[in-house]
């Protein structure tokens, strides 16, 4: 044992050299800087390394190559001999990280008042530092931002509080304005988030074996952040008051000021040229045009995942027929490859817990080989997918889906989105303002009103209610109108790179607007008491007309296209639920048929047959198509288990009868 005691002291003073080595590199801040450099750009070369550090001349050279050479010899850099670049070891973040906590620990000892700042550093308390932000960020005069600074500054001194931050400074300068009454102020220099405890709740709630994930984390705090600006900076305060008491809903507030409900495309300019969205999104891949029918598979996916990232709600992709139509001599191959190519986009990120649907749009008439081949792709999709992202538009403007209804049944009864127009249409029902062969058109809505509220709040007087509709929906015109601007100025910026690239959206006419009118028939039968009858809908039609004059007076004076919709809205549940808390729950049973008003209109698939031209029912739906100009929605309903011949039945029926109608499977009820 006497014999080991000579090399453990052996290894003591070599690690102890070794210590001492490192230590003298730390010593200077030349050598700390690179280690920095290093750590945040990753390997660089000897000459990016050297500029990077701010030896640029060539009298410098020297010094430089010293540092590097100290580095290298202690293992704190290495250099990749192949790649001829320098990097970081293990070990020299550790020293820089050692570099940083004696450093701040340095700051902190000294006795001195600091601050942990937002960038994540330590830095000395600087009184004007909060005089520059109150001018900078929050417009105030710099006579009022340096007497609130004085008095900010006063009561830090005051507190003496240990661990000051950037938050809490701004806390205080919040607290301050408000004391003097400087409530806009304030609403500008408010910090946007989360508290700790909601955070930590989102974590632990997550339901990770339903689907939860990362993303979903992430995009829950992104959202928060978002809509607290929009409600906070971006909406007027009547607007963003309406939305908080229920008299109004908007969908997706976090995605409101950045991205558009619903675009419309045609796929062939999108793959014509392959996919190079140029200095955008560089690890995505650049594919160019397609040779073959595996190269256009892989375009057609990519366009998929792509586009379902530029709009909130819906992409609506035409051309597809068209475009598969040049393979038109190989079917098989081309239904083997679209299933896949459909597989494949199924992965692609979501904004919401409801993701973005791409939809298809299929003429029927228009090379209905290609187009039948196209749909067993999508069936087969749709047998190994629970949820589809991906939807069909079946236009049948031109000709009638009795050829295709058999396989389009089946593909309803698996649960695939399909929808059935009448010319260019979302799946949601919304109308495409693009005019000519070119169908690029951006869509912005989102923006639903509570008319059963307006109803309640007018004491079942007609001519009131529809003053207030009036009244409430000048602000909201005003409010969609700074949202066109700020949407259409972050795509010119490049946020969705694809119709940056691809499209000339921009152009006039190209962008239109609708207003959402939530729960009308509730509105009109129910609480202001009128019959559903002739006399009944005259005043229904009435309240349309009203809304529409409204929102033609505000295109006119504002140069939008903004019209008025009755499609479907996840704010329909969210504004029962706050009636019935702010009115009481009674108030609503007797005129609800479920927990949510109306969304547009409805029939029974099982009693299409009952159905003709005639139908009062039928008449009524052609009448609120004509009139509502950004579009209606009309679901058709199934019980859950419905048999696929059944729903052939019912749709090919529905084809000769409505302008669109969207088939929908419900649960079958107890």
């Amino acid at each position: 044992m006497a014999s080991e005691a000579p090399g453990r002291g052996g290894i003591i003073r070599s690690t102890s050299k070794r210590v001492k080595m490192i230590f003298s590199v730390m010593a200077s801040p030349n050598r700390i800087d690179i280690l920095r450099i290093l750590n945040s750009k990753g390997p660089l070369t000897y000459s990016e390394l050297k500029s990077h550090a701010g030896f640029r001349s060539k009298k410098e050279s020297g010094k430089f190559a010293y540092h590097l050479r100290k580095l290298l010899k202690q293992s704190l850099v290495a250099l990749n001999k192949s790649e001829k670049k320098y990097t970081i070891t293990n070990l020299g973040k550790l020293v820089l990280s050692l570099a940083r906590q004696i450093e701040e620990r340095s700051i902190i000892e000294a006795g001195k008042m600091y601050v942990r700042t937002s960038s994540w550093s330590i830095e000395e308390f600087n009184s004007h530092k909060i005089t520059q932000s109150l001018v900078r960020e929050g417009g105030l005069p710099l006579e009022l931002a340096q007497k609130i600074t004085e008095e900010v500054e006063n009561r830090i001194y005051k507190y003496q509080t240990t661990h000051l931050t950037s938050s809490l400074i701004r806390e205080m300068v919040n607290s301050v304005l408000l004391e003097h009454g400087h409530e806009e102020y304030r609403s500008r220099l408010a910090r946007l988030g989360l508290p700790v405890y909601d955070v930590q709740e989102t974590m632990t709630n997550v339901d990770y074996t339903d689907g939860g994930s990362t993303e979903d984390l992430l995009l829950r705090a992104g959202q928060v952040i978002h809509s607290e600006l929009l409600l906070t900076n971006n909406l007027s305060k009547d607007v963003a008051d309406a939305y908080l008491s229920g008299d109004l809903h908007i969908t997706n507030p976090g995605l409101w000021s950045l991205l558009p409900d619903i675009v419309f495309f045609d796929v062939r300019k999108l793959v014509e040229n392959g996919i190079d969205i140029g200095d955008k999104l560089h690890d995505v891949s650049r594919l160019p045009a397609a040779k073959n029918l595996d190269e256009l598979s892989s375009l057609i996916s990519m366009s998929i995942s792509l586009s379902n990232k530029e709009a909130s709600q819906e992409v609506v992709m035409d051309g597809l027929v068209p475009l598969l139509s040049e393979y038109a001599g190989m079917l098989p191959d081309v239904g083997q490859k679209m299933a896949c190519a459909f597989a494949a986009a199924s992965t692609v990120s979501r904004y919401n817990e409801k993701p973005a649907i791409v939809s298809f749009r299929l003429v029927m008439g228009e090379s209905p080989e290609v187009t039948s081949t196209i749909l067993e792709a999508y069936k087969r999709y749709a047998e190994i997918t629970a949820s589809p992202k991906i939807g069909l538009i079946i236009d049948y403007d031109r000709a009638g889906i009795t050829d295709m209804s058999e396989r389009l049944a089946e593909i309803i009864c698996l649960g695939g989105h399909v929808a059935f127009v009448k010319g260019q249409t979302s799946a949601g029902g919304v109308a495409c303002a693009a005019r000519g062969k070119d169908p690029t058109s951006v869509h912005l809505g989102s923006i639903s009103i509570n008319l059963p509220r307006l109803a309640l709040e007018s004491n079942k007087d007609e001519m009131y209610f529809r003053a207030n509709l009036v009244i409430l929906m000048k602000p909201v015109l005003e409010a969609m109108s700074i949202r066109r601007r700020h949407v259409t100025d972050l795509i010119r910026k490049g946020l969705n790179p694809l119709l940056v690239k691809n499209t000339q959206h921009m152009q006039h006419g190209s962008v239109s607007m609708t207003l959402n009118l939530i729960g009308l028939h509730e509105a009109v039968f129910g609480i202001l008491g009128y019959e559903d009858n002739k006399d009944g809908r005259n005043i229904l039609r009435g309240v349309i007309n009203t809304a529409s004059d409204v929102a033609k007076k505000g295109s006119k004076a504002s140069g939008d296209d903004i019209r008025i919709c009755m499609v479907e809205s996840d704010g329909a549940a969210r504004l029962a639920s706050l009636d019935g808390d702010k009115f009481g729950k009674a108030a609503l049973q007797k005129i609800l048929d479920g927990p949510a008003y109306s969304t547009g209109t409805s029939l029974d698939g099982s009693r299409m047959g009952e159905y003709s031209a005639e139908s009062e029912d039928i008449l009524e739906i052609s009448r609120l198509a004509e009139m509502f100009g950004g579009g209606l929605v009309t679901d058709l309903e199934f019980g859950r288990g419905s048999d696929p011949e059944a729903v052939r039945n019912a749709i090919e029926r529905a084809s000769e009868l409505l302008s669109f109608f969207r088939p929908q499977i419900r649960p079958a009820v107890q």
